[in-house]
């Protein structure tokens, strides 16, 4: 696990993003979970990606990496001032800022707004009580073929200890259940950072 965050190296940008998360008290998405997100948006040659938690922006920039130079960010957070430091570190990173749609609201207010069927992916890193209702939101919002991803998979390290029976690792391990067992989705759990569920829609 060392190797592959040592492996991620992150530039000056990412680096003044992760310190200023640790300031407001936030837990950024780690080096090596940022490369994944990189690497899926690429993949999937991303034009229209949901995050749910701005943050700092540090899993925007690693998400706006790997999209389309003509892609656009829809970016949801209850907090506005973590909203306004992640517009400053998007300039910062060199995107323009019509490639970020920035939205201060509670996401589940906000997502039954955004229209069905039309984003390539939808990245999760929200309270733990509403990644259900937002995995749920994403099956909506997904084209086929588009991803979900929801960060801290892992629930601490509690994900696969049956005597955690408090509600985060309860509503996390109940997603990640439904999801494997749905019908809709091809899941996997990638081991990088706090975990990412990884889901492509049928």
């Amino acid at each position: 696990m060392q190797f592959a965050e040592a492996y991620a190296a992150e530039d000056a940008v990412l680096q003044t993003a992760r310190g200023l998360a640790a300031e407001l008290g936030l837990e950024a998405v780690s080096p090596a979970a940022g490369s994944v997100l990189r690497l899926l948006a690429a993949a999937g040659s991303a034009k229209a990606v949901v995050e749910i938690g701005t943050g700092a922006g540090v899993s925007g920039v690693w998400l706006l990496r790997g999209m389309r130079p003509d892609g656009v960010l829809t970016t949801i957070d209850v907090d506005n001032e973590h909203q306004r430091i992640a517009r400053r570190i998007f300039v910062a990173a060199g995107f323009a800022t019509s490639r970020t749609r920035i939205i201060t609201g509670r996401a589940l207010d906000v997502l039954p707004r955004l229209a069905d069927g039309v984003y390539d992916v939808v990245f999760v890193d929200a309270d733990p009580t509403e990644i259900g209702a937002c995995a749920d939101a994403a099956l909506r919002l997904l084209r086929p073929g588009g991803t979900l991803l929801v960060n801290g998979a892992m629930a601490g390290g509690r994900i696969n200890d049956p005597s955690a029976r408090d509600v985060d690792t309860l509503t996390i391990r109940e997603t990640v259940r439904a999801v494997r067992e749905s019908e809709e989705w091809i899941p996997a759990i990638i081991p990088s950072g706090a975990g990412l569920l990884a889901a492509v829609k049928r």
